[in-house]
Protein backbone atom coordinates (compact mmCIF):
# COMPACT_ATOMS: atom_id res chain seq x y z
CA UNK A 1 0.00 0.00 0.00
CA UNK A 2 1.81 3.15 -0.99
CA UNK A 3 1.43 7.34 -0.43
CA UNK A 4 -1.28 8.98 -2.59
CA UNK A 5 1.17 9.91 -5.67
CA UNK A 6 2.30 13.09 -4.46
CA UNK A 7 5.42 14.22 -5.79
CA UNK A 8 8.07 16.12 -3.22
CA UNK A 9 11.21 17.63 -4.37
CA UNK A 10 15.01 18.04 -3.85
CA UNK A 11 15.74 20.56 -1.37
CA UNK A 12 18.68 21.69 0.26
CA UNK A 13 19.33 21.41 4.36
CA UNK A 14 20.27 22.96 7.13
CA UNK A 15 21.16 21.74 11.14
CA UNK A 16 19.55 23.89 13.62
CA UNK A 17 21.07 23.93 17.22
CA UNK A 18 18.60 23.43 19.97
CA UNK A 19 18.56 25.99 22.80
CA UNK A 20 19.46 24.69 26.47
CA UNK A 21 16.36 26.51 28.11
CA UNK A 22 15.56 28.50 30.80
CA UNK A 23 16.38 27.60 34.32
CA UNK A 24 13.22 26.44 36.64
CA UNK A 25 14.39 24.40 38.87
CA UNK A 26 12.70 21.75 40.04
CA UNK A 27 11.77 22.42 44.08
CA UNK A 28 10.41 25.56 42.82
CA UNK A 29 7.70 23.28 41.69
CA UNK A 30 4.35 23.30 43.31
CA UNK A 31 3.51 19.69 44.78
CA UNK A 32 0.00 19.60 43.14
CA UNK A 33 1.10 20.76 39.76
CA UNK A 34 3.34 18.28 39.44
CA UNK A 35 0.48 16.35 38.66
CA UNK A 36 -2.17 18.13 36.71
CA UNK A 37 -2.96 21.49 35.15
CA UNK A 38 -4.30 24.15 37.06
CA UNK A 39 -8.11 24.46 36.30
CA UNK A 40 -7.85 28.34 36.92
CA UNK A 41 -5.18 29.10 34.31
CA UNK A 42 -5.26 30.20 30.47
CA UNK A 43 -6.04 27.90 27.32
CA UNK A 44 -2.01 27.61 26.75
CA UNK A 45 0.27 28.22 29.89
CA UNK A 46 4.22 27.86 30.21
CA UNK A 47 4.03 26.84 34.41
CA UNK A 48 6.81 25.91 36.17
CA UNK A 49 4.85 22.88 36.99
CA UNK A 50 5.32 21.65 33.62
CA UNK A 51 8.45 20.14 34.03
CA UNK A 52 9.17 16.28 34.29
CA UNK A 53 12.18 14.65 34.90
CA UNK A 54 14.08 11.88 32.56
CA UNK A 55 17.43 9.97 33.06
CA UNK A 56 19.19 12.62 30.70
CA UNK A 57 17.80 15.65 32.80
CA UNK A 58 14.36 16.95 33.48
CA UNK A 59 12.08 19.07 30.41
CA UNK A 60 9.91 21.77 30.33
CA UNK A 61 6.83 21.70 28.42
CA UNK A 62 3.74 23.86 28.08
CA UNK A 63 -0.06 23.04 28.91
CA UNK A 64 -2.94 23.78 26.90
CA UNK A 65 -6.36 22.97 27.81
CA UNK A 66 -5.78 20.78 30.37
CA UNK A 67 -3.03 18.95 28.36
CA UNK A 68 0.79 18.82 29.09
CA UNK A 69 2.70 18.94 25.80
CA UNK A 70 6.83 18.42 25.82
CA UNK A 71 8.15 18.55 22.04
CA UNK A 72 11.43 17.82 20.97
CA UNK A 73 12.55 15.73 23.60
CA UNK A 74 16.18 14.12 23.03
CA UNK A 75 15.89 10.25 23.00
CA UNK A 76 19.48 10.21 21.10
CA UNK A 77 22.46 12.32 20.07
CA UNK A 78 23.02 14.10 16.86
CA UNK A 79 23.49 11.42 14.19
CA UNK A 80 25.30 14.00 11.96
CA UNK A 81 29.18 13.62 11.34
CA UNK A 82 31.25 11.27 12.92
CA UNK A 83 27.82 9.47 14.26
CA UNK A 84 26.26 8.89 10.81
CA UNK A 85 25.19 5.33 10.09
CA UNK A 86 26.24 4.43 13.72
CA UNK A 87 24.28 3.12 16.60
CA UNK A 88 22.15 6.11 18.10
CA UNK A 89 24.23 7.17 21.37
CA UNK A 90 22.38 8.71 24.49
CA UNK A 91 21.58 12.00 24.70
CA UNK A 92 24.40 14.65 26.31
CA UNK A 93 23.15 15.07 29.89
CA UNK A 94 22.15 18.51 31.11
CA UNK A 95 21.12 19.39 34.66
CA UNK A 96 18.82 22.74 34.23
CA UNK A 97 15.40 22.23 32.81
CA UNK A 98 15.42 22.16 29.03
CA UNK A 99 12.53 23.34 27.23
CA UNK A 100 11.28 21.36 25.07
CA UNK A 101 8.31 23.80 23.30
CA UNK A 102 8.40 22.80 20.12
CA UNK A 103 8.81 19.61 17.23
CA UNK A 104 12.68 19.13 16.87
CA UNK A 105 14.32 18.32 13.03
CA UNK A 106 12.79 15.73 10.45
CA UNK A 107 15.07 13.53 8.89
CA UNK A 108 17.12 15.14 5.47
CA UNK A 109 14.47 14.28 3.03
CA UNK A 110 12.79 15.04 -0.60
CA UNK A 111 10.17 17.81 0.33
CA UNK A 112 6.55 18.13 -0.42
CA UNK A 113 6.34 20.27 -3.01
CA UNK A 114 2.99 22.30 -2.03
CA UNK A 115 1.85 21.70 -6.18
CA UNK A 116 -0.57 19.13 -5.47
CA UNK A 117 -3.02 21.66 -3.80
CA UNK A 118 -5.69 19.43 -3.24
CA UNK A 119 -3.58 17.23 -1.26
CA UNK A 120 -2.15 20.13 0.64
CA UNK A 121 -5.42 20.97 1.33
CA UNK A 122 -6.84 17.76 2.72
CA UNK A 123 -3.72 16.81 4.79
CA UNK A 124 -2.80 20.31 5.90
CA UNK A 125 0.84 19.10 5.01
CA UNK A 126 3.78 20.90 7.77
CA UNK A 127 7.44 19.84 6.29
CA UNK A 128 8.67 21.29 9.53
CA UNK A 129 12.70 21.92 9.15
CA UNK A 130 15.69 19.73 8.66
CA UNK A 131 18.91 18.17 10.13
CA UNK A 132 20.39 14.95 11.61
CA UNK A 133 19.71 16.21 14.76
CA UNK A 134 16.63 14.31 14.76
CA UNK A 135 16.42 11.84 17.40
CA UNK A 136 13.28 13.52 19.10
CA UNK A 137 9.86 12.63 20.50
CA UNK A 138 7.29 14.30 21.30
CA UNK A 139 4.37 13.89 24.31
CA UNK A 140 1.08 14.56 24.87
CA UNK A 141 -0.65 13.78 28.29
CA UNK A 142 -3.42 14.68 30.66
CA UNK A 143 -1.02 14.78 34.17
CA UNK A 144 2.61 13.79 34.78
CA UNK A 145 1.16 11.26 37.39
CA UNK A 146 -1.06 8.06 37.13
CA UNK A 147 -0.70 5.23 35.12
CA UNK A 148 -2.16 5.63 31.32
CA UNK A 149 -1.66 3.28 28.29
CA UNK A 150 1.12 4.68 26.08
CA UNK A 151 0.33 4.70 22.36
CA UNK A 152 3.68 5.47 20.27
CA UNK A 153 2.41 6.47 16.83
CA UNK A 154 5.22 5.43 14.07
CA UNK A 155 4.51 7.86 10.89
CA UNK A 156 4.81 7.13 7.28
CA UNK A 157 6.21 8.20 4.55
CA UNK A 158 7.50 4.54 3.32
CA UNK A 159 10.86 4.58 5.17
CA UNK A 160 12.12 7.40 2.81
CA UNK A 161 10.55 10.68 3.99
CA UNK A 162 7.30 12.04 6.26
CA UNK A 163 8.12 12.89 10.47
CA UNK A 164 5.92 12.59 12.94
CA UNK A 165 4.28 16.41 12.26
CA UNK A 166 3.87 15.84 8.84
CA UNK A 167 0.25 16.12 8.97
CA UNK A 168 -2.09 17.69 11.17
CA UNK A 169 -3.71 14.74 11.79
CA UNK A 170 -0.58 13.28 13.95
CA UNK A 171 -1.09 15.63 16.98
CA UNK A 172 -2.04 13.84 19.98
CA UNK A 173 -3.32 16.15 22.25
CA UNK A 174 -7.08 15.16 21.80
CA UNK A 175 -6.13 11.64 22.86
CA UNK A 176 -4.81 12.93 25.83
CA UNK A 177 -7.81 14.84 26.57
CA UNK A 178 -10.60 13.07 25.60
CA UNK A 179 -9.32 9.31 26.04
CA UNK A 180 -6.84 9.59 28.95
CA UNK A 181 -4.15 7.93 27.42
CA UNK A 182 -0.30 9.13 26.77
CA UNK A 183 0.80 9.63 23.36
CA UNK A 184 3.86 9.61 21.95
CA UNK A 185 4.99 10.34 18.17
CA UNK A 186 8.73 9.95 16.94
CA UNK A 187 11.05 11.38 14.55
CA UNK A 188 14.09 9.10 13.45
CA UNK A 189 16.71 8.40 10.58
CA UNK A 190 15.21 7.47 7.41
CA UNK A 191 16.53 6.81 3.41
CA UNK A 192 20.44 6.85 3.00
CA UNK A 193 21.02 7.71 6.54
CA UNK A 194 19.00 5.23 8.07
CA UNK A 195 19.93 2.14 5.73
CA UNK A 196 23.14 1.41 3.86
CA UNK A 197 24.95 -1.39 4.95
CA UNK A 198 28.75 -0.14 5.84
CA UNK A 199 30.01 -2.90 7.95
CA UNK A 200 32.43 -3.61 4.69
CA UNK A 201 33.87 -0.70 4.79
CA UNK A 202 34.05 0.63 8.74
CA UNK A 203 33.84 -2.88 10.67
CA UNK A 204 32.67 -3.95 13.71
CA UNK A 205 31.01 -0.51 14.87
CA UNK A 206 28.52 -0.42 12.00
CA UNK A 207 27.25 -3.80 11.78
CA UNK A 208 23.92 -2.11 12.49
CA UNK A 209 24.37 0.90 9.76
CA UNK A 210 21.60 -1.05 7.74
CA UNK A 211 18.72 -0.82 9.83
CA UNK A 212 20.07 1.95 12.00
CA UNK A 213 16.71 3.40 11.19
CA UNK A 214 14.90 0.99 12.77
CA UNK A 215 17.23 0.48 15.66
CA UNK A 216 16.33 4.07 16.46
CA UNK A 217 12.97 3.27 16.90
CA UNK A 218 13.91 0.90 19.21
CA UNK A 219 16.11 3.58 21.21
CA UNK A 220 12.55 5.77 21.56
CA UNK A 221 10.96 2.25 22.50
CA UNK A 222 13.65 2.10 24.92
CA UNK A 223 13.08 5.60 26.14
CA UNK A 224 9.37 5.49 26.41
CA UNK A 225 10.12 2.61 28.72
CA UNK A 226 12.02 3.70 30.61
CA UNK A 227 11.21 7.47 31.26
CA UNK A 228 6.87 7.40 30.40
CA UNK A 229 5.71 6.80 34.29
CA UNK A 230 7.48 10.80 34.69
CA UNK A 231 4.73 11.58 32.70
CA UNK A 232 2.02 9.97 33.82
CA UNK A 233 2.18 6.75 31.63
CA UNK A 234 2.32 2.86 32.55
CA UNK A 235 5.70 1.41 31.01
CA UNK A 236 4.19 -2.12 30.77
CA UNK A 237 1.06 -0.62 28.59
CA UNK A 238 2.62 0.23 25.17
CA UNK A 239 0.74 0.36 21.83
CA UNK A 240 2.87 0.81 19.03
CA UNK A 241 0.91 2.12 15.94
CA UNK A 242 1.52 3.44 12.23
CA UNK A 243 0.21 4.25 9.06
CA UNK A 244 1.54 3.31 5.30
CA UNK A 245 5.49 3.38 5.90
CA UNK A 246 4.83 3.64 9.55
CA UNK A 247 2.51 0.34 9.33
CA UNK A 248 5.98 -1.18 7.85
CA UNK A 249 7.87 -0.13 10.85
CA UNK A 250 5.77 -1.65 13.32
CA UNK A 251 4.95 -5.11 11.86
CA UNK A 252 9.33 -4.85 11.48
CA UNK A 253 9.30 -4.26 15.10
CA UNK A 254 7.17 -7.19 16.06
CA UNK A 255 9.25 -8.96 15.00
CA UNK A 256 12.63 -7.44 15.93
CA UNK A 257 14.64 -9.32 18.87
CA UNK A 258 15.66 -5.71 20.44
CA UNK A 259 11.92 -4.78 21.04
CA UNK A 260 10.90 -8.07 22.49
CA UNK A 261 9.02 -6.97 25.93
CA UNK A 262 8.56 -3.50 24.75
CA UNK A 263 5.33 -4.08 23.21
CA UNK A 264 1.69 -5.02 24.18
CA UNK A 265 -0.30 -4.42 21.38
CA UNK A 266 0.06 -2.91 17.97
CA UNK A 267 -1.93 -1.35 15.32
CA UNK A 268 -1.05 -1.67 11.20
CA UNK A 269 -2.69 0.67 9.17
CA UNK A 270 -2.57 0.92 5.52
CA UNK A 271 0.46 -0.86 5.39
CA UNK A 272 3.19 -3.78 6.81
CA UNK A 273 5.09 -6.83 5.70
CA UNK A 274 7.39 -6.19 2.79
CA UNK A 275 9.85 -8.34 1.36
CA UNK A 276 12.87 -7.60 2.60
CA UNK A 277 16.39 -7.81 0.70
CA UNK A 278 19.04 -10.00 2.10
CA UNK A 279 22.35 -9.05 3.70
CA UNK A 280 23.99 -9.83 0.68
CA UNK A 281 21.56 -8.36 -1.82
CA UNK A 282 22.34 -4.54 0.71
CA UNK A 283 25.93 -4.67 0.62
CA UNK A 284 25.81 -5.51 -3.20
CA UNK A 285 23.55 -1.96 -3.28
CA UNK A 286 26.12 -0.34 -0.53
CA UNK A 287 29.32 -1.07 -2.76
CA UNK A 288 27.78 -0.41 -6.36
CA UNK A 289 26.82 3.10 -4.47
CA UNK A 290 30.13 3.74 -2.70
CA UNK A 291 32.04 2.59 -6.89
CA UNK A 292 29.20 5.56 -7.95
CA UNK A 293 30.44 7.98 -5.46
CA UNK A 294 34.54 7.32 -5.79
CA UNK A 295 34.11 7.25 -2.40
CA UNK A 296 36.89 4.83 0.22
CA UNK A 297 36.56 5.59 3.07
CA UNK A 298 33.94 6.29 6.03
CA UNK A 299 34.74 9.50 7.31
CA UNK A 300 34.11 10.86 3.13
CA UNK A 301 31.12 9.14 3.65
CA UNK A 302 30.22 11.27 6.69
CA UNK A 303 31.02 14.51 5.38
CA UNK A 304 29.53 14.01 2.32
CA UNK A 305 26.20 15.96 1.25
CA UNK A 306 22.77 14.28 1.82
CA UNK A 307 21.38 15.14 -1.59
CA UNK A 308 24.27 13.43 -3.29
CA UNK A 309 23.95 10.39 -1.45
CA UNK A 310 20.11 10.21 -1.51
CA UNK A 311 20.02 10.86 -5.76
CA UNK A 312 22.51 8.89 -6.19
CA UNK A 313 21.93 6.09 -3.93
CA UNK A 314 18.33 6.06 -5.61
CA UNK A 315 19.87 5.90 -9.09
CA UNK A 316 21.15 2.85 -8.08
CA UNK A 317 18.18 1.34 -6.48
CA UNK A 318 16.37 1.85 -9.49
CA UNK A 319 18.97 0.20 -11.95
CA UNK A 320 19.02 -3.00 -9.68
CA UNK A 321 15.49 -3.31 -8.62
CA UNK A 322 13.81 -3.04 -12.18
CA UNK A 323 9.96 -1.42 -12.19
CA UNK A 324 7.67 -1.73 -9.28
CA UNK A 325 4.25 -3.29 -9.01
CA UNK A 326 1.94 -2.23 -11.97
CA UNK A 327 -0.79 -1.69 -8.83
CA UNK A 328 1.14 0.17 -6.57
CA UNK A 329 1.13 -2.68 -3.78
CA UNK A 330 4.24 -3.83 -1.73
CA UNK A 331 6.44 -5.94 -3.69
CA UNK A 332 6.88 -9.35 -3.50
CA UNK A 333 10.16 -9.26 -4.83
CA UNK A 334 12.95 -8.44 -2.41
CA UNK A 335 14.29 -4.65 -3.25
CA UNK A 336 17.15 -3.08 -2.25
CA UNK A 337 17.26 0.62 -1.20
CA UNK A 338 14.99 2.47 1.41
CA UNK A 339 14.14 0.09 4.06
CA UNK A 340 15.11 -2.62 6.54
CA UNK A 341 17.19 -6.13 5.58
CA UNK A 342 17.07 -9.01 6.45
CA UNK A 343 20.54 -8.97 8.05
CA UNK A 344 19.70 -12.24 10.91
CA UNK A 345 20.81 -10.28 13.74
CA UNK A 346 19.03 -6.76 14.11
CA UNK A 347 16.09 -8.28 12.00
CA UNK A 348 15.59 -12.10 11.42
CA UNK A 349 12.61 -12.30 10.57
CA UNK A 350 10.41 -10.94 7.58
CA UNK A 351 7.78 -10.16 9.62
CA UNK A 352 4.14 -10.46 8.13
CA UNK A 353 5.48 -10.96 5.10
CA UNK A 354 6.67 -14.42 5.42
CA UNK A 355 5.69 -14.71 9.12
CA UNK A 356 3.75 -13.94 11.78
CA UNK A 357 6.93 -13.62 14.46
CA UNK A 358 7.27 -16.15 17.21
CA UNK A 359 8.68 -13.29 19.47
CA UNK A 360 5.14 -11.13 19.68
CA UNK A 361 2.83 -13.98 18.95
CA UNK A 362 1.01 -12.65 22.49
CA UNK A 363 0.70 -9.11 21.18
CA UNK A 364 -2.97 -8.31 20.19
CA UNK A 365 -2.61 -6.69 16.43
CA UNK A 366 -5.13 -4.42 14.78
CA UNK A 367 -4.83 -4.68 10.94
CA UNK A 368 -6.63 -2.83 8.43
CA UNK A 369 -6.80 0.07 5.88
CA UNK A 370 -9.33 2.63 3.57
CA UNK A 371 -11.59 2.07 0.45
CA UNK A 372 -9.71 4.76 -1.52
CA UNK A 373 -6.02 4.12 -1.02
CA UNK A 374 -5.02 5.00 -4.94
CA UNK A 375 -6.58 8.26 -4.72
CA UNK A 376 -4.69 10.77 -6.63
CA UNK A 377 -6.26 13.72 -7.35
CA UNK A 378 -5.29 15.15 -10.51
CA UNK A 379 -6.48 11.72 -12.06
CA UNK A 380 -9.69 12.19 -13.50
CA UNK A 381 -10.20 9.05 -15.85
CA UNK A 382 -13.62 8.65 -17.68
CA UNK A 383 -15.25 5.03 -17.37
CA UNK A 384 -13.49 4.33 -21.01
CA UNK A 385 -10.68 5.57 -19.97
CA UNK A 386 -10.10 3.55 -16.65
CA UNK A 387 -11.20 0.32 -18.12
CA UNK A 388 -8.73 0.64 -21.08
CA UNK A 389 -5.75 1.04 -18.02
CA UNK A 390 -7.08 -1.67 -16.10
CA UNK A 391 -6.95 -3.81 -18.83
CA UNK A 392 -3.15 -2.93 -19.74
CA UNK A 393 -2.66 -3.86 -16.15
CA UNK A 394 -4.68 -7.29 -15.88
CA UNK A 395 -6.65 -7.86 -18.91
CA UNK A 396 -9.74 -7.27 -20.43
CA UNK A 397 -11.32 -10.32 -18.91
CA UNK A 398 -10.42 -9.09 -15.64
CA UNK A 399 -10.70 -5.24 -15.52
CA UNK A 400 -14.53 -5.88 -17.30
CA UNK A 401 -15.49 -8.19 -13.86
CA UNK A 402 -14.19 -5.73 -11.50
CA UNK A 403 -15.53 -2.47 -12.79
CA UNK A 404 -18.65 -3.97 -12.54
CA UNK A 405 -18.39 -5.74 -8.91
CA UNK A 406 -17.28 -2.23 -8.24
CA UNK A 407 -20.17 -0.23 -9.44
CA UNK A 408 -22.79 -2.98 -8.18
CA UNK A 409 -21.62 -2.45 -4.52
CA UNK A 410 -21.13 1.40 -5.03
CA UNK A 411 -23.51 3.09 -7.58
CA UNK A 412 -23.73 6.07 -5.35
CA UNK A 413 -19.44 6.81 -6.15
CA UNK A 414 -18.55 8.40 -9.62
CA UNK A 415 -16.03 6.72 -11.78
CA UNK A 416 -12.96 8.96 -10.40
CA UNK A 417 -13.61 7.65 -6.87
CA UNK A 418 -14.01 4.07 -7.85
CA UNK A 419 -10.74 4.36 -9.83
CA UNK A 420 -8.66 5.30 -6.64
CA UNK A 421 -10.75 2.23 -4.88
CA UNK A 422 -9.23 -0.60 -6.65
CA UNK A 423 -5.72 0.02 -4.76
CA UNK A 424 -7.67 0.01 -1.72
CA UNK A 425 -8.75 -3.71 -3.00
CA UNK A 426 -5.43 -4.73 -3.09
CA UNK A 427 -4.77 -3.07 0.12
CA UNK A 428 -7.87 -5.47 1.20
CA UNK A 429 -6.53 -8.34 0.09
CA UNK A 430 -2.48 -7.67 1.69
CA UNK A 431 -4.47 -7.32 4.78
CA UNK A 432 -6.09 -10.56 4.92
CA UNK A 433 -2.81 -12.32 4.52
CA UNK A 434 -1.54 -10.54 7.60
CA UNK A 435 -4.53 -11.57 9.18
CA UNK A 436 -4.23 -15.23 8.12
CA UNK A 437 -0.40 -15.24 9.54
CA UNK A 438 -1.33 -13.83 12.59
CA UNK A 439 -4.65 -15.88 13.42
CA UNK A 440 -2.66 -19.08 12.14
CA UNK A 441 -0.59 -18.69 14.88
CA UNK A 442 -2.65 -19.43 17.32
CA UNK A 443 -1.67 -16.67 19.96
CA UNK A 444 -2.93 -13.20 20.81
CA UNK A 445 -6.12 -11.43 18.71
CA UNK A 446 -6.15 -9.93 15.44
CA UNK A 447 -8.96 -7.48 14.88
CA UNK A 448 -9.44 -5.79 11.55
CA UNK A 449 -11.08 -2.77 9.88
CA UNK A 450 -12.00 -1.02 6.92
CA UNK A 451 -12.75 2.92 6.97
CA UNK A 452 -14.79 3.87 4.05
CA UNK A 453 -16.25 7.00 5.40
CA UNK A 454 -16.44 9.35 2.63
CA UNK A 455 -15.17 13.08 3.07
CA UNK A 456 -18.21 15.81 1.83
CA UNK A 457 -14.88 17.89 0.69
CA UNK A 458 -13.97 18.82 -2.48
CA UNK A 459 -17.25 17.39 -4.12
CA UNK A 460 -17.14 14.49 -2.67
CA UNK A 461 -15.25 12.39 -4.92
CA UNK A 462 -11.58 12.06 -2.66
CA UNK A 463 -13.65 9.36 -0.91
CA UNK A 464 -11.33 7.74 1.94
CA UNK A 465 -8.26 8.48 0.98
CA UNK A 466 -4.90 7.04 2.23
CA UNK A 467 -3.92 8.80 5.38
CA UNK A 468 -7.70 9.88 5.71
CA UNK A 469 -8.52 7.30 9.07
CA UNK A 470 -5.77 9.21 10.99
CA UNK A 471 -7.60 12.25 11.93
CA UNK A 472 -10.53 9.88 12.87
CA UNK A 473 -8.23 7.50 15.26
CA UNK A 474 -6.44 10.64 16.61
CA UNK A 475 -9.69 12.05 17.31
CA UNK A 476 -8.77 15.26 15.59
CA UNK A 477 -11.68 15.79 13.68
CA UNK A 478 -11.47 19.72 14.01
CA UNK A 479 -8.29 20.41 14.04
CA UNK A 480 -8.58 18.74 10.30
CA UNK A 481 -11.48 19.92 9.32
CA UNK A 482 -10.25 20.13 5.75
CA UNK A 483 -10.51 16.69 5.78
CA UNK A 484 -13.50 16.46 7.73
CA UNK A 485 -15.46 19.37 7.37
CA UNK A 486 -15.58 18.95 11.13
CA UNK A 487 -19.64 17.60 10.06
CA UNK A 488 -21.73 16.29 13.31
CA UNK A 489 -20.83 12.77 11.13
CA UNK A 490 -17.27 13.66 11.13
CA UNK A 491 -17.21 14.02 14.71
CA UNK A 492 -19.20 11.24 15.90
CA UNK A 493 -17.18 8.92 13.72
CA UNK A 494 -14.02 10.67 15.21
CA UNK A 495 -15.12 9.44 18.93
CA UNK A 496 -16.30 6.06 17.70
CA UNK A 497 -12.65 5.55 16.15
CA UNK A 498 -10.70 7.17 18.99
CA UNK A 499 -12.26 5.33 21.59
CA UNK A 500 -11.15 2.32 19.61
CA UNK A 501 -7.80 3.12 19.52
CA UNK A 502 -7.29 4.09 23.25
CA UNK A 503 -9.50 0.83 24.72
CA UNK A 504 -7.45 -1.20 22.34
CA UNK A 505 -4.77 0.27 23.72
CA UNK A 506 -5.49 -0.07 27.17
CA UNK A 507 -7.08 -3.42 27.18
CA UNK A 508 -6.07 -4.86 23.92
CA UNK A 509 -9.92 -5.11 22.84
CA UNK A 510 -11.27 -2.23 21.12
CA UNK A 511 -14.88 -3.05 21.53
CA UNK A 512 -16.58 -0.08 23.37
CA UNK A 513 -20.35 0.00 24.67
CA UNK A 514 -22.71 -0.24 21.97
CA UNK A 515 -20.20 -1.37 19.30
CA UNK A 516 -18.34 -4.92 19.89
CA UNK A 517 -15.31 -5.76 17.79
CA UNK A 518 -14.98 -9.70 17.35
CA UNK A 519 -11.71 -10.85 16.30
CA UNK A 520 -11.06 -11.79 12.91
CA UNK A 521 -10.09 -15.27 11.25
CA UNK A 522 -9.38 -15.64 7.26
CA UNK A 523 -12.16 -17.33 6.60
CA UNK A 524 -15.31 -14.96 7.79
CA UNK A 525 -13.02 -12.27 7.96
CA UNK A 526 -15.12 -10.56 10.50
CA UNK A 527 -14.28 -6.32 9.94
CA UNK A 528 -15.34 -3.43 11.81
CA UNK A 529 -16.39 -1.20 9.08
CA UNK A 530 -15.88 2.71 9.79
CA UNK A 531 -18.40 4.48 8.25
CA UNK A 532 -21.66 6.68 9.56
CA UNK A 533 -22.90 3.86 10.79
CA UNK A 534 -20.53 1.79 12.19
CA UNK A 535 -20.68 -1.77 12.33
CA UNK A 536 -19.40 -5.36 11.52
CA UNK A 537 -19.44 -7.23 8.65
CA UNK A 538 -18.36 -10.36 6.96
CA UNK A 539 -15.57 -9.77 4.25
CA UNK A 540 -16.64 -6.03 3.38
CA UNK A 541 -15.52 -5.69 -0.78
CA UNK A 542 -14.91 -9.00 -0.55
CA UNK A 543 -16.30 -9.89 -4.18
CA UNK A 544 -14.40 -7.30 -5.85
CA UNK A 545 -11.44 -8.11 -3.95
CA UNK A 546 -11.19 -11.37 -5.15
CA UNK A 547 -11.39 -10.44 -8.26
CA UNK A 548 -7.92 -9.24 -8.36
CA UNK A 549 -6.42 -12.36 -6.68
CA UNK A 550 -8.11 -14.45 -9.67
Amino acid sequence: MTGPGVDRRSALFASVAAGAGLAFPLAAMPARAAGTAARGAGSCTTPPSAVARTQYGPVRGYVADHVFTFKGVPYGDDTGGENRWLPAKPPKRWTEPRNTLAYGANCPQTLHPFRAAEHTFLQQWTDGFLGEDMLKLNIWTPSLSGKRPVMVYFHGGGFSFGSSYELASHDGAQMARNHDVVQVSINHRLNVLGFLDLAELGGAPYAESVNVSMTDCVAALRWVQENIANFGGDPATIMIYGQSGGGSKVTTLLGMPGAKGMIQRAAVQSGGGGALPTAEQSRDFSRRLRRELGVTDIAALQKADWNTLFTTGSKVAAEINGPGSPMGGPSTTPRVGWGPTLDGKVIDVRSFSEVAPAISRDVPVLIGNVSEEGMGFGSNPSEAEWRADLTKKMGAAKADALIAAMKQAHPEKAIRTLSYGVQGLAGRNRVQQMVKLKHDQGGAPVYQYLFQWQSPQLDGVAGAWHTADLAFCFDNAARCDQATGNTPDAQRLAKTMSTAWANFARTGNPSQPGLAWTPTDPVRCQTMVFDSTCRMVDDPEGAARRILLA
